[in-house]
């Protein structure tokens, strides 16, 4: 496909690796299959210009490895220690695809006319987003934007935006007042019920006190502006210098942007768009009436469980989600948090075969070849926590179980932040939201009940419903003892209270 008959018919914003191996993927094999080539998308970065320059300067092209079975693109170096990895292996076997579907990259922060222009172009019928749970800047446990949020009250104001729901509105208003032409704005981030919070998001925000944004508005994104609701899911680690230089080798040049993943992908799609669309389901997406079940499952299977093994791998002193699928125990805790605690909140799909999607999970999270760090899977705990782990135990406790081992993947987030070290005393670097205020409430705290306490206290994690609730207090300050006192080898272990 020639990208230079690719025209722009989609605004990304978010261009992580995430997107470039999932919906830019679907998006241009659905073009390959059509012959439509109005489906290119406009990426943004948010965060950082590197990606975007880098992206740009390569005129949009990046390169997507799956890596052969058995294959290792990590860099880990033969003098680490026992429970750290093993030397690295060649790439080997697997495919290599050249992606031609990003037709532009723009970093938002330094061209925020740019990205409003865009959005309000006749040509543009689809938004979509990868922002992780935090560019949402909600609270997670009332669903509402964060209340005096500097950067949202500044975007209300109308500077030119740098929040991700200012950049939708300022998009809005220039789309309405050039030609009103309808839009689809698809979330495609880990969040229960994704578009109908984006939508509720985006409207409480046009009605900010103070802000610049006319009433009719909101009544026009009400009438014009559809929300579809998404489920998605495939791994994609951050790329080591390992996988680019075996993509340099086949391609016989240097790609900055490639990305690595995993053969396993999928992406479920609310049948609810405003205009026109590319033919995802013609690449293997699945648009279906209610993506409810879907995203349960996913959220709390399969995310929940990545977060247990990297919260409770990382105390452990695992660099790697494979490594700690191979410590003693480990394999059999996910087992167990799996049956016995996230299959029984879950109303499944018809076709959904729950123990072969645990099996399935367990392969992939065991496969080499993915060298996807428990420090990567770890970040913004605290915003992925109430989404993956904290609604298995709400609903087990309104059926009146005590769901341990969920409880013991918060209590390995909480050890994590409160000491910021491995249980060989090793420190890392955990990336938090809340890891720097909790931290200084607890300063020479050496109580775990107290630890418990203060955490408790972050009702945007817990909501008051949990931390009224003595059940889950005692349970997870049971659990935090046990891993202060035991370490989490020994907790989870061979001979634990989740071996079967």
């Amino acid at each position: 496909m020639d990208p230079r008959a690719i025209s722009v018919g989609i605004v990304h914003l978010g261009l992580g690796a995430f997107c470039r191996a999932h919906q830019a993927v679907y998006t241009e094999t659905a073009a390959e299959l059509t012959g439509e080539l109005h489906w290119g998308i406009c990426g943004t970065s948010q965060r950082s210009a590197r990606m975007a320059s880098t992206l740009a300067e390569q005129d949009g092209l990046y390169s997507v490895l799956v890596p052969g079975p058995g294959a290792s693109g990590s860099n880990r170096p033969a003098s680490e220690p026992p429970g750290w990895g093993t030397t690295a292996t060649p790439a080997g076997a697997g495919s290599l695809r050249v992606i031609a579907s990003l037709r532009q990259a723009l970093f938002a922060q330094a061209d925020p006319a740019g990205l409003t222009a865009r959005i309000a172009g006749r040509a543009v019928e689809i938004v979509t987003l990868t922002v992780t749970e935090k560019g949402y800047r909600h609270n997670l446990a009332t669903r509402q934007l964060t209340s005096g949020d500097p950067e949202l009250a500044a975007d209300a104001a109308g500077r030119p935006p740098r929040t991700v729901i200012g950049q939708l509105a300022r998009g809005f208003e220039a789309r309405r007042r050039a030609h009103g032409e309808p839009l689809t704005v698809i979330s495609c981030d880990n969040i229960p019920a994704n578009g109908r919070l984006l939508e509720g998001l985006v409207q409480q925000f046009l009605a900010w006190p103070g802000g610049v944004f006319d009433h009719g508005l909101a009544d026009w994104v009400a009438e014009r502006v559809c929300f579809p609701s998404t489920m998605v899911d495939r791994i994609v680690p951050a790329s080591t210098e390992r996988w680019l230089e075996d993509v340099a080798e086949r391609l016989g040049l240097r790609d900055e942007g490639a990305v690595v993943t995993e053969p396993f992908s999928q992406w479920v799609i609310e049948d609810r768009f405003a205009a026109r669309r590319p033919a995802w389901e013609r690449a293997g997406a699945q648009v279906v009436v209610e993506v409810a079940p879907y995203e349960a499952l996913k959220l709390r299977a399969l995310n929940g469980a990545h977060s247990a093994l990297a919260h409770l791998g990382l105390l452990a002193g695992c660099q790697y989600i494979d490594e700690a699928m191979s410590l003693p125990g480990f394999e059999g805790f996910v087992r167990y948090l799996l049956d016995s605690e996230v299959r029984p909140t879950l109303d499944l799909p018809g076709e959904v075969d729950f123990k072969a999607y645990a099996e399935a999970v367990l392969t992939r999270f065991a496969n080499p070849a993915l060298p996807y760090t428990c420090l990567q899977v770890t970040s913004d705990g605290s915003q992925k926590l109430p989404q993956r782990v904290l609604g298995v135990v709400r609903d087990r406790l309104k059926a009146g179980y005590v769901p341990h081992a969920a409880v013991l993947v918060v209590a390995a987030w909480l050890r994590a932040i409160w000491t910021g070290r491995d249980d060989r005393g090793r420190p890392f670097d955990l990336a938090d939201p809340l890891a720097g205020p909790l931290r200084e409430a607890l300063a020479g705290t050496q109580d775990p009940a107290r630890v418990v306490e203060h955490a408790l206290q972050l009702h945007q994690v817990f909501g008051p419903d949990l931390a009224g609730d003595e059940r889950f207090t005692a349970a997870l300050t049971e659990a935090l003892v046990d891993l202060t006192r035991q370490g989490a080898q020994r907790v989870v272990g061979v001979g634990g209270a989740f071996s079967r």
